[in-house]
């Protein structure tokens, strides 16, 4: 077993890394929290006429239901997963959240968002982003969970900031259609030739891509930085 696939001893679990060690711990708790408060309640009548996202009339709209419902278990207990304090005091605990947060979560809302992507109706750019989207959120969690479970601790770990990576990037999603719904409407007459259509997908193809592309590439930065880290200590 390498070094990056040992399990912290009984005396690191127990030392719990203090709050101010992590001080994202508790804004990232508080922005899911706001989050779903804000954008769950339309969905809980499941009412198609309160979506917020344009529902296509069939099957659409239960399956766009069933992946906001796993989304928000995977959101919530993904926030958990990352707690250093629940991952070193209750291990256990962390343990069987992370088998909610992939079986309960994130896989089964993968695959309903992979299906509603293929009829989302913001065009074929964004079509493509969500389909993808869904495929690596999909591949990095179930990823994440056979590392787990071959004890290569060190490859889990990495697997599974990928995974939060896209979990998160709806929260980042929504803050890149403001931007681009604030750039492009001055656009409107020339790039988009006065087709308000065409400048609506346009704004939905450039949100979802970098929704969860630009959250990606973060993590991967940092997922660099601390292996060259580690390595320059070793």
């Amino acid at each position: 077993m390498t070094t990056t696939e040992r399990p912290a001893s009984i005396g690191e679990a127990r030392r719990a890394t203090p709050w101010w060690r992590r001080p994202w711990v508790f804004p990232l708790g508080l922005l899911v929290t706001v989050f779903l408060v804000y954008s769950l309640p339309p969905y809980l009548g499941l009412n198609p006429a309160e979506s917020r996202i344009p529902a296509p009339t069939g099957w659409y709209y239960p399956v766009l239901v069933t992946h906001i419902g796993f989304a928000t278990i995977a959101m919530v207990t993904c926030a958990l997963q990352i707690w250093p304090w629940l991952r070193q005091k209750h291990p256990a605990v962390h343990r069987r959240t992370g088998r909610v947060y992939v079986f309960a979560g994130a896989l089964p809302a993968s695959i309903a968002g992979f299906v509603i992507a293929l009829a989302a109706p913001f065009g074929p750019v964004g079509a493509v982003s969500n389909v993808l989207l869904a495929t690596l959120w999909f591949g990095c969690t179930l990823q994440g969970y056979r590392t787990a479970r071959a004890r290569q601790f060190g490859e889990h770990r990495r697997w599974m900031v990928r995974s939060f990576a896209l979990c998160m990037s709806i929260i980042s999603n929504r803050v890149w259609a403001i931007l681009w719904a604030v750039v492009l409407p001055g656009q409107l007459d020339t790039t988009f030739g006065g087709s308000e259509v065409a400048m609506t997908q346009a704004i939905a193809g450039l949100t979802t891509w970098t929704g969860w592309v630009v959250p990606l590439l973060v993590a991967e930065w940092w997922l660099g930085r601390s292996r060259g880290r580690r390595r320059a200590t070793a």
